[in-house]
């Protein structure tokens, strides 16, 4: 038996405890109130410390584990969901630090040096996860750092990080559209409740009516509602998503390409060759050859993966 964080908060999150300081630092646990499908005006610098199943940003549907780094941009959606038993707390599974464009932009205007790190916020409207593991090791270090100290020691420690995460050339782009592209507030807070369903319910099958009926909404509303706020049509996301779930059970090496199809949410066997050759650029087969091969390189990324590197 497993529990989900379900996302029925409202999705702006307005952090109104700057209190004067540069930068916000937060951690938490899981479940936790924050544990939800969100935006908001400030960069967000997320390290997982523990637990591992889905990660959303913008449109992306991917993975994360224990010791996975993130960088979202303003107002980019984004969402990090557990997989957990029923009864379990696990007591620090986020480690993260807020900023803001404002504060980067005003201190450059004195602090020169700073306009180094613009490449790589602007990198962020999309999402951005590090995939070095040498820089992720030293990233957790400072992040404790951050954790550990005030004042202009903590702001020290917290550009340090940002110039090592600017230096990393091993990193993936996440979403395809940026904030721009989705929906207002109120059009997020409402899919909410959509994404929630569709993640408890995508390993069967699921059609758009059946989401637009549990929202009480029109098929043809709801799909109008749903691309605005995720980027993606239902049947693309749903489509994702399960491929992604797919990605999990092959890196495991354990079961069959077939059973995996079908435990994944696919109806037939041909559907999901295409499906994931389109996505991921190869057959499950090799998907899953080159993930075994990965556990011993960790820092070569998968070639179906978006990768791209600093310029």
């Amino acid at each position: 038996m497993t529990r989900l964080a379900r996302a029925t908060d409202p999705s702006y999150e307005l952090m109104d405890d700057h209190n004067g300081l540069s930068i916000i630092y937060r951690q938490h646990g899981f479940p936790c109130p924050l544990v939800r499908w969100h935006f908001h005006k400030e960069y967000e610098l997320h390290l997982i410390m523990a637990s591992s199943r889905k990660v959303f940003v913008g449109d992306y549907i991917g993975n994360f584990y224990p010791e996975t780094l993130f960088l979202t941009g303003p107002n980019l959606p984004h969402n990090w969901i557990s997989q957990v038993g029923e009864d379990e707390v696990v007591p620090l599974r986020d480690m993260l630090v807020n900023f803001t464009d404002e504060m980067l932009e005003n201190a450059s205007t004195v602090f020169t040096e700073l306009k180094a790190l613009t490449p790589m916020l602007e990198r962020a409207q999309y999402g951005i996860e590090f995939r070095c593991a040498k820089t992720i090791r030293r990233a957790v270090d400072l992040m404790q750092a951050i954790a550990d100290a005030t004042g202009t020691t903590r702001l020290g420690h917290f550009l340090i990080l940002l110039q090592l995460l600017a230096d990393c050339d091993d990193y993936q782009l996440l979403s395809g559209v940026t904030a721009g592209h989705l929906a207002d507030e109120q059009t997020i807070d409402r899919t909410n409740r959509a994404v929630d369903y569709i993640f408890t319910h995508y390993a069967r099958e699921l059609t758009l009516e059946e989401v637009a009926a549990y929202m009480g909404m029109k098929p043809t509303y709801f799909s109008r509602v749903f691309k605005q706020a995720t980027g993606r049509c239902f049947i693309e996301f749903v489509n994702r998503l399960r491929i992604s779930k797919s990605c999990e059970l092959l890196a495991d090496g354990e079961k069959a390409v077939t059973d995996v199809c079908f435990e994944s949410g696919f109806n037939n066997i041909s559907n999901f060759n295409r499906r994931f050759q389109q996505l991921k650029g190869m057959t499950p087969s090799h998907y899953r050859r080159l993930a075994v091969q990965r556990l011993t390189e960790q820092n070569q990324p998968l070639p179906g993966e978006r990768q791209r590197s600093a310029k």
